[in-house]
């Protein structure tokens, strides 16, 4: 009945596309245009199930516009088949996905085109709650590089395959902008305060730690993935625990181990624990000062090299996604975005792509340059609500219910 009256509702709106704008990306005619397109995520078939696969290896599967519309139009229709029981994602190459090309939507920036990176936004937000409200079991396997959006195309998700080739991390502060597509609601539901050492560091996680912390529901060996995926392309349900006890067959019982960063958890939540980001840098210099713990050198220097304005926005933005659903974090994330790709505060996310990703001369000119620079103003201008010409990120909350 709740698939039924989905149906009907759905077919009164039409989905956001991108279409009108793809002669921006290639001078290719339009039949091979759509045909490059639809490369970028392709589509196996299995007898009761759908298969995403993401396949820009060379870009280590960096999310486009096209790809994010695409992986929504897809959803969407495998939602409404009652030929399909569950649905897969996967990467293609030593990836699962980096996150969003950073690089195309600072290119469009600086042609001016900042609708087309708000258009990017709203369909990458309402596809990740697509993903936590999807009534069919859909599962990821992220073997591979997981970064940002990466992770919020799959962690909102029923089930999250990790592996021996995992590398998990959230590294949006290092390049002036903030956790976006649902981290701050994830992020914030970690334990004690392990979301604000990842979001303010850009620390790594493998997958077992993955597995430890929660993130992750299942791990397997990459080289048990092919015999994992041939079990789950021979299931003929929609049934939840006949998925899952398949993904167990070929799983691992797996522990951090000693020189994980899990085994810190009690420094993470005297540190990190602090209100504001100059009091966390505080007590990270006197553990180090008391302990002589290198970790708390490691993170005071990951903590310096990030945009100043970006740690206070995704400190708060964490903090507050601790106490919200994942619809108001995605309004309040795609509220952030907006201000970062205006330029309204501060250049700082162009500036931090340019000197990563672009020059790669690792010295982004920050604005402001120190964080007493930041004012209580400054960070708030990210979080109040879009002028009226400016419309809201518009989730389907009253026909697809939070449930993650």
């Amino acid at each position: 009945m709740r698939i039924h009256k989905l149906k009907v509702l759905l077919s009164l709106t039409k989905p956001l596309g991108f279409n009108h704008y793809y002669r921006h990306f290639s001078a290719l005619p339009s039949y091979a245009q759509v045909d490059y397109l639809q490369e970028q995520v392709l589509v196996e078939g299995r007898v009761k199930s759908r298969a995403a696969i993401l396949n820009r290896p060379s870009a280590l599967n960096a999310l486009t516009p096209s790809m994010a519309g695409r992986l929504s139009r897809l959803y969407e229709s495998w939602e409404e088949s009652s030929d399909i029981g569950f649905v897969m994602m996967k990467g293609n190459g030593r990836a699962f996905c980096s996150g969003a090309d950073v690089v195309t939507l600072n290119e469009l920036i600086n042609e001016g085109k900042v609708e087309e990176c708000k258009k990017f936004f709203q369909t990458l937000y309402k596809f990740v709650y697509l993903l936590g409200t999807y009534l069919k079991p859909n599962v990821a396997i992220l073997d591979g590089v997981t970064m940002g959006s990466g992770a919020g195309i799959s962690l909102p998700g029923m089930f999250r395959v990790v592996t021996d080739r995992t590398v998990y991390s959230n590294p949006e502060a290092q390049i002036g902008f903030h956790p976006d597509a649902g981290a701050s609601y994830y992020l914030s539901r970690l334990p004690g305060y392990l979301g604000e050492y990842l979001s303010l560091t850009g620390e790594k996680l493998n997958g077992v730690e993955m597995i430890a912390c929660g993130l992750a529901t299942h791990y397997s060996l990459k080289e048990r993935l092919p015999w994992m995926e041939e079990r789950l392309g021979k299931l003929i349900t929609d049934d939840r625990l006949v998925i899952e006890n398949s993904l167990a067959q070929y799983g691992d019982l797996v522990y951090p181990d000693k020189r994980s960063i899990l085994h810190k958890f009690e420094k993470i939540d005297k540190c990190f624990g602090q209100d504001t980001v100059e009091e966390i840098i505080e007590a990270l210099e006197r553990e180090a000062a008391e302990s002589h713990d290198e970790w708390c050198n490691t993170a005071l220097n990951k903590i310096k090299e990030a945009s100043p304005l970006s740690l206070k926005v995704a400190l708060k933005s964490i903090r507050e996604g601790r106490f919200q659903p994942l619809d108001q974090c995605l309004v309040r994330e795609y509220r952030i975005s907006v201000n970062w790709v205006s330029k309204r505060m501060s250049d700082d996310f162009c500036e931090g792509i340019r000197a990563r990703l672009v020059d790669k001369d690792f010295a982004p000119k920050w604005g402001p340059t120190r964080l007493e620079e930041v004012t209580t103003d400054m960070i708030d201008c990210f979080f109040i609500p879009l002028d009226e010409l400016e419309p809201e990120l518009n989730l389907a909350t009253a026909i697809r219910e939070p449930s993650m």
